[in-house]
């Protein structure tokens, strides 16, 4: 038998050196699961898992899941364009939760922003009218991509405002 060659020993060291971090990489991702666990601090019998008791100064918007105050909300998003920043105005009415009415009030710095902000302005309704609020995150609406950033902006404002 011939002794080993420095290279197969040094495959020897590579393999070793592999398996050992696959060893650790799966240890620690053990560690990460097993820290995942829901915590067990009531012992109390029947309440494992049971959804926590609603506290006294709970209303009923939150008890109901909605989490958002029936009424219309005002908000301006920023958005930028080739011609710099630009604003829209979103005006949303929410009814448990649900967008029942949106007003688009466009602010418009040169024409042609006021050309996509009417096109926006005469599309979004088809969009988010009917939709839960969490649900709205709109892209291009009519033709107009870049105005749908204000918009979402002006949305997380809104939600903010209505919680």
């Amino acid at each position: 038998m011939r002794p080993s060659s420095p290279k197969s020993l040094s495959l020897s060291k590579d393999a070793f050196r592999n398996g050992l971090f696959a060893g650790i990489a799966g240890l620690s991702l053990a560690g990460t699961v097993a820290g995942c666990a829901p915590s067990s601090a009531d012992n109390t019998p029947g309440t494992a898992g049971a959804p926590p008791a609603p506290s006294a100064g709970s209303s009923s918007l939150a008890a109901s899941g909605t989490g958002y105050k029936d009424g219309t909300y005002s908000a301006d998003g920023n958005y930028v364009s080739p011609n710099g920043t630009e604003t829209v105005g979103v005006q949303l009415t929410l009814a448990a939760g649900k967008v029942s009415d949106v007003q688009i009030t466009q602010h418009p710095s040169n024409p042609n922003t006021r050309k996509f902000q009417g096109q926006f302005a005469g599309g979004i309704a088809a969009q988010v009218v009917g939709r839960n609020i969490d649900e709205l995150n709109v892209s291009k609406v009519a033709g107009s991509s870049l105005t749908s950033g204000g918009f979402n902006q002006a949305v997380a404002k809104i939600k903010s405002e209505a919680r």
